[in-house]
């Protein structure tokens, strides 16, 4: 008689490896229009919308205000932008398709192939190194163009006080910046479909493509040439862009916390 052992079922380990569907290759060209389409509209927004409209806006604090604005409009703009190339490339937005294609799924061990609750744990070591990079050497931010400045000024904590329209559209940008723009479009659409053009090392081009899309703050450029060691080769590894989202989001969470704080009043005296 022959017995079988049950498997332990606390990991939650998928079975079975998870079938991973292979998706269309773009050539470097398409991957080039892709960048165009999210880092020119951002430069542009940044360096001349927001100043045209700041000289409109008849309000104190125009330029921080102006720029909260078209920001939030590009950071959109980019989950369109990567809605409307899914749905032409699946011919449809059903969820179960769109996961596969963004990589919005567990991440799944490159030895078996399978999901593992363990595998999360890869998150907390990057959302540290994430956080350190701002421990490190940077350019300034030019003290107008500085929102984090800005915000922690008088004027700033006067501006949020209360203001919960405001506080609702820097909650919008922050869910477009980690979650449905940036890296959906860098780490979800972008990342899977470089293979064909740089094999082995599309994520370091995609890495590299992230930095110089900072048209909107050239300052920032030199600190995210780090991120396709934290955000992008974490992501290509386990074939999850939830990785990606859930370290660059962490920032977000404590930048929204302080900002809720200030509409709150508890910033001011």
């Amino acid at each position: 008689m022959t017995t079988t052992t049950p498997q332990p079922t606390g990991d939650r380990t998928a079975a079975t490896p998870i079938d991973t569907p292979e998706l269309p290759q773009y050539s470097r060209r398409t991957i080039a229009t892709v960048w165009a389409a999210a880092a020119l509209p951002m430069g542009l927004l940044a360096w001349v919308v927001a100043p045209w409209l700041a000289d409109r806006l008849d309000a104190p604090s125009q330029l921080p205000k102006a720029l909260l604005l078209c920001l939030t409009a590009g950071l959109v703009w980019q989950f369109v932008l990567v809605a409307t190339l899914v749905a032409r490339e699946q011919r449809t937005l059903r969820w179960s398709r769109v996961r596969q294609a963004l990589w919005l799924r567990a991440p799944i061990s490159p030895g078996t192939g399978r999901t593992s609750r363990r595998l999360w744990l890869v998150v907390i070591p990057l959302i540290a190194a994430f956080a350190a990079k701002e421990l490190l050497p940077h350019i300034d931010s030019p003290a107008t163009r500085d929102l984090g400045a800005f915000l922690d000024s008088a004027a700033g904590h006067e501006f949020l006080n209360g203001a919960w329209g405001w506080f609702a559209l820097i909650a919008v940008m922050f869910v477009c910046n980690t979650v449905l723009g940036e890296e959906l479009l860098f780490r979800g659409l972008l990342l899977p479909r470089m293979n064909g053009a740089f094999g082995k090392r599309d994520w370091l081009a995609n890495g590299l493509l992230f930095a110089a899309y900072h048209l909107h703050v050239p300052w920032a450029i030199p600190g995210t040439l780090l991120d396709p060691f934290i955000l992008g080769y974490p992501t290509k590894r386990y074939r999850s862009a939830l990785i990606g989202i859930a370290v660059h989001s962490a920032q977000s969470v404590v930048f929204l916390a302080l900002a809720l704080a200030l509409v709150l009043g508890h910033g001011t005296s």
